[in-house]
This record gives structure tokens, sequence and C-alpha cells, in this order.
């Protein structure tokens, strides 16, 4: 008879105890000029652990944080692992006001913030009565992590009680509603998010552009420490903030959404050596076939990949780069042991065993988001004969004109694609006899003019009737959200409604 055998628990906190067994002084992270070994990180996790422990964080507790990227923010989301505490970062270019109502939410034991924004955090824990403060740049206020870091208890820090079910990190997400969601993710959510594989032999040495209060500056970190490879971190995602990071670190990978991918193209690459790089990702949003080929012509030798996904289910669908020019718009089949269907909405619905835990202190909003173990992702969808998924709109931004449905996806792609477009947003306008009217946003290229007419003329014969807009709307700049760039459509329409007369 073989003995039972307890597994080990996917617990986050190891994998950094084991980097920095194995790794030691080779580079985790850096930010600038600024690096950070396997060993550092490790070690000043557990003495920000121990300081926070003594503060009276306790397992299950919230530590919030208010701070633009910072590598001080890696060793306080380790500390949390080991604590067994939700790590929950805010955004850092909301103002007071929007902070404090998302502080609120999660009502944490600790804020902690940058220098720029200690004397808001300050005012935001009086105003909520939180106990602990903390800073990470020696502020004056509050703990002084940084000096923690250096100099704390170093004693290694594991909360007994600690479960891979257990909840570690609570990342904001805006709604549709506008009311923030938090999405609570457990240790073993993040840690089968991260991992590659027990058959990849290259670290992985990775180019973040998206800030440290975003989840995917987490999960490109965490994918990149799973290999034993490396993260660097830029403060602005510029082209040559994140060329310059790919060469001083012999970079292997680099992510970007389609719109820096295409500043990055727009820029002189020539300067920066980039001839480390092997793997050139994209996703969040819409990717032209232009911009795939675009890349490749840029940078020879390299494979381009298509993720889809979101914060409450990780990465959905992958497409690989043999399918990225002869699938055009797709992104592609679900990733490994992932489910994908479409619900009787035509509404893309996920199954995995990296999905969310709940949405914290929401159980309402919990339960309309699952429908038998199915995670409803809002955006609309088709999967064709080889199970690939093409994603063509959001659930609350189809269009009900007239009795019909128009997704402006759909709409989108079409306008795109007419002289003088740069960017184009479709929207549903409230109307007395249509109930609402298709409204085109359109951003020109210098130099150009347009007019609804012609805007029509061109949906001739590629979309019905009753897709074409109703209305077009010149205007300087699309809003869209600060870190993934996606188009803020309710704010669209407020400032349309605002500036029509009455």
């Amino acid at each position: 008879m073989i003995a039972s055998v307890a597994s080990r628990p996917l617990l986050l906190g190891d994998l950094f105890r084991q980097n920095a067994e194995l790794l030691g002084s080779a580079r985790a992270a850096s930010l600038g000029e600024v690096d950070l070994s396997h060993r550092e990180l490790d070690t000043q996790a557990n003495r920000v652990a121990n300081s926070l422990r003594a503060a009276g964080v306790r397992h299950g507790d919230r530590v919030a944080t208010f701070a633009e990227t910072h590598l001080g923010l890696l060793s306080l989301f380790v500390a949390c692992a080991r604590l067994g505490a939700l790590f929950a970062p805010v955004n850092a270019r909301l103002g007071e006001a929007e902070a404090q109502a998302v502080v609120a939410l999660c009502q944490p034991k600790v804020l902690a913030a940058d220098a720029k924004r200690a004397e808001t955090a300050a005012r935001i824990a009086a105003t909520l009565a939180i106990g602990g403060l903390a800073n990470l740049d020696a502020a004056g206020m509050g703990t002084d992590l940084a000096a923690v870091a250096r100099e704390g208890d170093a004693s290694p820090f594991n909360e007994p009680a600690l479960q891979e079910t257990d909840p570690h990190v609570l990342f904001f997400t805006s709604g549709s509603t506008g009311r923030p969601k938090g999405v609570v993710l457990s240790h073993r959510a993040s840690w089968l998010r991260s991992f590659q594989g027990v058959f990849r032999d290259e670290p992985e040495h990775g180019v973040c552009m998206f800030p440290l209060f975003h989840m995917a500056g987490f999960s490109l970190a965490l994918s990149a420490w799973q290999t034993r490879g490396s993260i660097a971190f830029v403060e602005s995602p510029t082209p040559e903030a994140l060329l310059g990071a790919v060469e001083r670190n012999r970079a292997t990978r680099l992510y970007a959404i389609p719109l820096v991918w295409s500043r990055i193209l727009a820029s002189d690459t020539s300067r920066f050596d980039c001839s480390s790089l092997r793997e050139l990702d994209t996703g969040t949003q819409a990717v032209p076939i232009e911009l795939v080929l675009a890349l490749k012509q840029r940078f020879p030798g390299t494979r381009t990949r298509i993720y889809y996904g979101s914060t409450e289910a990780g990465s959905v669908t992958t497409l690989p780069d043999a399918d990225v020019l002869r699938r055009p718009g797709s992104v592609g089949p679900p990733a490994p042991g992932v489910e994908i269907r479409l619900g009787e909405d035509h509404q893309v619905e996920v199954r995995s065993p990296s999905l969310m835990s709940e949405y914290f202190d929401d159980p309402e909003a919990t339960r309309a988001a699952f429908r038998d173990g199915w995670f409803r992702t809002g955006d609309l969808g088709v999967i064709d004969a080889d199970g690939a998924l093409s994603i063509v709109g959001r659930a609350n931004e189809v269009i009900r004109s007239g009795g019909e449905s128009v997704a402006p996806a759909e709409v989108e792609a079409v306008l795109a694609a007419v002289s003088g477009v740069r960017e184009v947003a479709v929207v549903g306008l409230p109307d007395p006899d249509w109930g609402e009217i298709v409204c085109a946003a359109v951003v020109l290229e210098a130099g150009f003019d347009l007019d609804l007419e012609a805007l029509q003329a061109a949906c001739e014969g590629t979309l019905a009737g009753y897709k074409k807009p109703r209305r077009l709307e010149i205007i300087e700049a699309l809003p869209r959200t600060v870190a993934t760039r996606q188009v803020q459509r309710t704010l669209l329409v407020e400032q349309i409604l605002a500036a029509t007369p009455v």
C-alpha cells in the first residue's frame, strides 16, 4: 500500500524563497538604473513582513498602496504573500476623492504611499481612521518602509495557517457602472496564471509597460520570475524608456498594447540594441494585421503572440505566432487549462482553475458574474470551426437601435479604414424614436475633413443600413483608461451629450 503524501501548496512566497536560494545576486527586477536581486527581494520581503506583523497586520487583513511604479512595492507584495494579507494597489492617477473611495472599499489595516502622495495618503488615512500609515520614500509620514527593507528583522516569516486558496491580491477594476470592483485572486490562481511549464529551459527577461498598480504589471513579473528570469519596469511607457530597458537588460520579451507598439514603430528604434528580443506580445484591444506585419519587419527573428484575458479570468486565449497572419482579428483558441463557450446572448464565458475568487465584499456582483461555475466576461464573441475566438464587442456596449442590435466593434472596423480617420469609437446615443442611434466619434488626421454623408457612404455594401452612423462627432481625443488605454465609452457618451445644445 502506498502511503498518502500531502502535496505542496501553491504559495507565492515559496517562489521568491526558492529563487533567492538558486539565483542569489542575479537580477530579479529593475527600474531605470536601479537593480534588485532575487536575494535582496527575498530578504527585504521578510523584513517588511516582520514589520507589518509587529504593526498588527494579520492573516486576511488588507494592505493598500497608493503609489506609482516603485521597487519598494515588490517587497511589500511578497511580504503580504507571507503574511496571508491581501495586497491592494490603488490607481496612482486617481484624485484624492476617487482614491479615498477605493481605499474605503477595501478597508485596509495599512495604507502605503510614495513621496508624491504621502500627504494625500495621510489625509485619507485620517478620514477613514486607518491606523497604519507607511511610506516608500522616507517621506516622513508613518513607517519608513525603505529603512525597514534595509535594516529590519530579516528572519524568515510564514503564516502557518496560510492555504493556497487564501486570497493574496485585490485588484480594482473600473466596472461598467463606474463603481470600482475589487477582484480577489488567490495564491493558487496567481501561481497558475504565471506558470509557464516544466519544459521551459531558458529564463525570461521581460520589460513591463504597465504601472505597478495594474494587475498586468505583476502578472508579467510573476511570469518572468516563474522561469527564474527578471523583469524591467519603466516610469513611463515611452518608446525610449521601453527600448532603453530592452537594451540595458538584454530583454527577451516585450509586451505592449497596440497603441504603444504603434508609438514604438513611429519612433527611431535604430539607436537601441534590441537584438536580444525574441517575443513581441500584444493584446488588450484589437490588433490590426498591419501592426503585426510592421513588427515582424522592424524586429526580424521575433515571434508575436496575441493575448486575450481579464483581471477576473487571467489569460483566456492565445493566438500563437504561427497564426497571427492567417487569422486576422482572432484572439486564438483557449489557453491550456481554460474552457470557453458562448452563452445564449453570445457572451464569452470562461471556466478555469485560475479564475478570481470573488468581487471583494460584493456578493451580488459575484453572483451576477458567474453562471454554473462559468465566468461571464461581458465580451461578445464568435468561435470558429477550429475553436478560435474573435471578440466583436461588449455586452453592455451593444447599441439597440429600432429593435436591432449593433456591435460597436463591427462598425469601428469599417470606419477605421476611412481616409483621414486616425481613431474612432462608436457609441449609442439616446433617441426618442429609435431608442438609440449609432454615433461615430472620430479623431481626424491633420489636414483632413469628414462629414456624415461621406462616413455613411464608406459603409455602403459592408454594413446593414441600421448599423450606419446617424451622427458624427469630430473630437480631439478619445477618453481612455490610464493603464490599458481602453476607450471609456460611458464617459464618451457623457461628453457628447454635455456638448449637445438643448
